[in-house]
């Protein structure tokens, strides 16, 4: 790989891991309601979902990107729907006080954890950005074991980065986030990035 395809996949990652979805609002929750080192365990979680679908692209989708160009097809479109529909939730309703109070929880590291690995496996903004996105960005007929271990490395610094933020300012902010003009801005901000993701994925060739 090219140093260009390393910066294009660290963009790329970057932009869909600060879009606020299901992940994010999980963290978010956990934050307001454990803290920063329960939020922190949480987000480590999610860093190893991320890594799972990474591997999983890598070792077995690049004989399937070489062979079966429909599937990334249908995938990019079914992507391009979803962020749509995503974008229009998170305008409607988006994160609210109640589904913060949901998501509260005292669970210990470890079972913080494995929460955060679990949103992530379960996680369709996640699934297509590595089955729609990645692939784009990276030739996955390319990639060396070496490529492999950077990507790894451009992952779990680029996720830390983003998320990080998000669990700190939740933590020592719990008032402010939970008020709603605050959640409307998250939202909304979150609904155009969404749609911005969506159209540049749909014209992407």
């Amino acid at each position: 790989m090219t140093l260009t395809g390393f910066l294009a996949y660290s963009g790329a990652l970057a932009i869909a891991a600060a879009i606020p979805g299901p992940g994010v609002t999980a963290l978010v929750a956990r934050a307001l309601g454990s803290g920063f080192r329960s939020s922190l365990a949480m987000s480590l979680g999610l860093v190893v979902g991320d890594l799972t679908y990474l591997t999983a692209v890598v070792l077995g989708l690049a004989v399937v990107a070489q062979t079966f160009g429909m599937v990334f097809l249908l995938v990019k479109w079914l992507g391009v729907a979803y962020l749509a529909w995503l974008a229009w939730n998170f305008w409607n309703s988006g994160i609210t006080p109640e589904t913060i109070e949901a998501k509260k929880g005292k669970g210990g590291l470890f079972s913080s954890f494995i929460a955060g690995l679990t949103v992530t496996l379960g996680n369709p903004k996640t699934m297509i950005f590595y089955l729609a996105i990645t692939p784009t960005v990276v030739d996955l007929r390319t990639v060396t074991l070496a490529d492999y271990g950077i990507l790894v490395a451009i992952t779990i610094v680029v996720l830390l980065i983003v998320l990080v933020p998000y669990l700190a300012l939740a933590s020592q902010a719990r008032w402010f986030l939970k008020t709603p003009r605050a959640l409307k801005a998250l939202n909304r901000t979150a609904a155009g990035f969404m749609v911005g993701a969506a159209a540049a994925i749909a014209v992407r060739q």
